[in-house]
């Protein structure tokens, strides 16, 4: 016999979860002001360009042998995004109370309960009744990202503060900058943090929220220096705000910028 859960909620009984609400702010675009002139980068790159095609960590080619080939800006984005998925739904439960072997009837909430044989082999013998309910759980997950455009997570020391151009668009535009895709940063975060339980028997609220929604685009410059003697070519990569030297010879692959597909609710 089963008791039935009583709830004042207004709740809506499906075969299937309920769609998820949505509350997503719209993003920005910030784009870094460059602080840096470009002879500032060439100088600094001149004292690093033999360090690069050094052998052995001591053996440097001659500044001579060592010729600037291009100096270039671009503008490296970063993602900035903070949200929270948040769950009301009710379970199923089953409850088994143990009683004295002598025991035939139990009246609960009014409600006559006839005792069953355990089939515990360490219960002892004792009856016991199986009551069936439902439990009401709420579950929040949260997550602040900060990315690089491959979707890596970053130190928060990586991006550093800068003004920001007034007109964020039409520079990206004048550098022919590619802009990451509308929907890129939600689907990370989503993937991050809606996280749909398994064992959901209804579900009274369900709320996907995002709350900070940017990307920032920090100006870089990246010089190409050729070995006049052996003939290949490294370059240097430099912060256009800082004038703080970046350690990448190659940018990372941009996965951000292919075409995403809609997440689906992780089963937690």
């Amino acid at each position: 016999m089963l008791t039935e859960s009583v709830s004042e909620e207004k709740v809506v009984i499906s075969a299937n979860p309920s769609p998820t609400h949505e509350k997503i702010v719209d993003r920005k675009t910030i784009v870094y002001e460059t602080l840096v002139d470009p002879t500032v980068i060439k100088l600094k790159g001149e004292k690093l360009k033999t360090h690069i095609f050094a052998k052995f960590f001591f053996l440097k080619p001659s500044r001579n042998e060592i010729q600037l080939v291009s100096i270039n800006k671009y503008y490296e984005p970063f993602i900035v995004i903070s949200g929270k998925y948040a769950i009301d739904y009710y379970r199923k439960s089953a409850y088994t109370i143990k009683l004295d072997k002598e025991a035939q009837e139990v009246i609960l909430l009014n409600q006559q309960f006839k005792p069953e044989q355990s089939k515990d082999p360490y219960s002892e013998n004792r009856n016991i009744i199986r009551l069936e309910g439902e439990e009401r759980i709420a579950r929040e997950f949260t997550a602040s990202l900060i990315l690089d455009e491959s979707g890596q997570d970053i130190p928060p020391e990586r991006l550093p503060a800068a003004p920001s151009e007034r007109e964020p668009e039409k520079t990206l535009a004048e550098c022919g900058a590619e802009e990451i895709p509308e929907e890129a940063d939600l689907s990370i975060i989503q993937s991050r943090i809606l996280k749909r339980p398994k064992d959901i028997n209804r579900i009274v609220n369900e709320l996907i929220e995002v709350n900070e929604r940017a990307v920032i685009y920090a100006p870089r410059f990246r010089l190409v220096y050729r070995d006049t003697i052996a003939g290949s070519e490294k370059a240097l990569e430099f912060d256009g705000v800082t004038a703080r030297r970046i350690y990448t010879n190659q940018k990372c692959p941009r996965t951000l910028m292919k075409t995403t597909t809609p997440i689906q609710p992780e089963r937690v």
